[in-house]
């Protein structure tokens, strides 16, 4: 039991974030290849007898890979900052709704509108009962 609601709350987060889950699986596999090319790199420079490039290619080297697990981290990090983002967004608007019935409340209205206004409505069962 407790496997299958691990599974299932495993494939909800998954799938809430599947974009977010790909881009950081693709930048650790650039990380993978950089360090990839950057052997091939270093046996070609050797074989060429260019020593001078090879701080060059330890420097692209390291670069390529930092960036890509601080960009990971930083993503991983706003994964759930999203969700606030649509919270407030969702807030905003109740508040514009609100706004909006307020100042319709602030237009002028005759004596008769206002009389209308403040008039409770009652149906016919109050009606009777008053009676």
């Amino acid at each position: 039991m407790f496997k299958q609601v691990k599974s299932a709350v495993f494939w909800y987060y998954l799938y809430k974030f599947r974009r977010k889950v790909l881009l950081i699986s693709f930048l650790l596999i650039v990380v993978i290849f950089a360090n990839a090319i950057y052997s091939d790199v270093v046996q070609y420079l050797t074989l060429k007898e260019k020593l001078e490039y090879l701080e060059l290619a330890i420097l692209v080297k390291w670069f390529i890979i930092i960036f890509n697990i601080l960009f990971s981290i930083y993503l991983i990090l706003t994964l759930f900052k999203k969700e606030n983002k649509e919270e407030k967004k969702n807030n905003l608007s109740k508040t514009k709704k609100v706004d909006n019935e307020e100042s319709i409340k602030e237009k002028k209205f005759t004596k008769r509108e206002e009389k209308f206004l403040n008039r409770e409505l009652k149906t016919k069962a109050d009606m009777l009962v008053e009676r």
